[in-house]
């Protein structure tokens, strides 16, 4: 018989809810939540569905943050299950969102169900902060709810973010920060020509190969005790019409940068401008900021976690800030401590997404301990 975590995470992988939709998700935990005396409240915003379930008026408020929302599932004929239709095989739970992150979801429900049977009186406050816009453009998602809570002088103390931050064991990792994550599109312009009489023309890519280079090479900053070094990476880059005997007359390049708290996103725009200029370049240029880095130290929340792992699995965890981006990024800003405990994280974003089931119960009662150490 599946126990309570796998069951409703089942039901959520079921819901074929990619970004912006929640296909529901969200109605079946508010519900859930409800039956434990949590006040769930809606808050949509355009397209994303989000919500904010609280239980508890009181400091400290403890916030378990995540996303109902997945990521397309790709080409059908590649998977061995069908992506929503949930499959145990050989004690994997196989389906889109069984690692990223609903699993982590229905973790988190019920061990608050668990939690507030056993501690009825609890101190402080437990809420959930769901949204459907984290594999997504992430405008109209976490950081919507997390201005609308700010304006009303609702305060959270410690966010525990779901994403799968293990890396071969469930809790050998948490990541208590981030990077920050600055991207850029750039176009270079030049004049079309005949490759045959190159002087009537100005390629741009034989103007933006020396920059290119240039930045590929440049050591942003070394990193610190907390941060690995700042990265530069070319995503996408194109020119030409694609003919063999046309010199383009643009060139279009995206790049983004991962960096630490060792440089800033102003100081790596004015580097990038400042280079470009350098190389009498034309170009037009257009920044995006995803976030900020953030970095949470030791205390009660990673102690929290720490100590809950280390009962629970006997490990002893390593804190890391690699990887991605989380909505972790838009609640740290608040003050909040934020760590990011969840399953392995090895099918995120792959065919035949999976993940091991038991975790799923051991994470839930990691998720349970943790609420005790803090507000019981």
């Amino acid at each position: 018989m599946a126990s309570p975590v796998l069951t409703l995470a089942c039901e959520l992988i079921s819901r074929p809810s990619v970004t912006p939709e929640d296909a529901g998700c969200q109605a079946l935990i508010a519900r859930r939540l409800g039956s434990a005396g949590f006040r769930a409240e809606p808050m949509p915003f355009g397209e994303v569905s989000n919500l904010w379930a609280r239980r508890g008026h009181e400091a400290p408020l403890l916030v378990f943050a995540g996303h109902t929302d997945v990521v397309p599932p790709g080409p059908l004929e590649a998977w061995t299950h069908p992506p929503f239709e949930p499959t145990l095989h050989e004690g994997m739970l196989y389906g889109r969102g069984a690692a990223d992150m609903k699993g982590s979801v229905a973790a988190m429900v019920v061990a608050c169900e668990r939690f507030v049977a056993r501690h009825p009186g609890h101190r402080g406050s437990i809420a959930v902060l769901l949204t459907s816009d984290e594999e997504g453009p992430a405008v109209d998602g976490t950081v919507r709810v997390v201005q609308t809570l700010g304006t009303r002088g609702e305060h959270i103390d410690w966010a525990l973010v779901g994403e799968p931050s293990s890396s071969e064991r469930l809790g050998d990792v948490i990541k208590n920060g981030r990077r920050g994550s600055l991207s850029g599109e750039l176009r270079v312009l030049g004049r079309q020509g005949h490759v045959a009489y190159p002087h009537l023309a100005d390629n741009p890519i034989h103007r933006m190969a020396p920059a290119l280079a240039e930045l590929v090479a440049r050591e942003w900053d070394r990193g610190n005790e907390h941060f690995p070094p700042t990265t530069f990476q070319v995503s996408n880059i194109h020119g030409g019409t694609g003919a063999g005997n046309v010199i383009p007359g643009e060139l279009r390049l995206q790049f983004n940068f991962r960096f630490s708290t060792e440089t800033s996103a102003p100081a790596l725009r004015e580097a990038v401008e400042s280079l470009l200029d350098r190389h009498r370049l034309n170009y037009a240029l257009d920044w995006t900021l995803s976030g900020e880095p953030f970095l949470t130290p030791e205390g009660e929340l990673v102690e929290a976690c720490i100590e809950a792992i280390r009962e629970l699995t006997g490990l002893r965890t390593q804190l890391s800030t690699a990887g991605g981006t989380s909505d972790g990024r838009f609640i740290a800003p608040t003050g909040a401590q934020v760590v990011e405990l969840g399953p392995v994280n090895a099918t995120i974003h792959q065919v035949d997404e999976h993940v091991r089931a038991a975790d799923l119960d051991r994470l839930s009662q990691i998720y349970e301990r943790i609420l005790e150490r803090l507000l019981s």
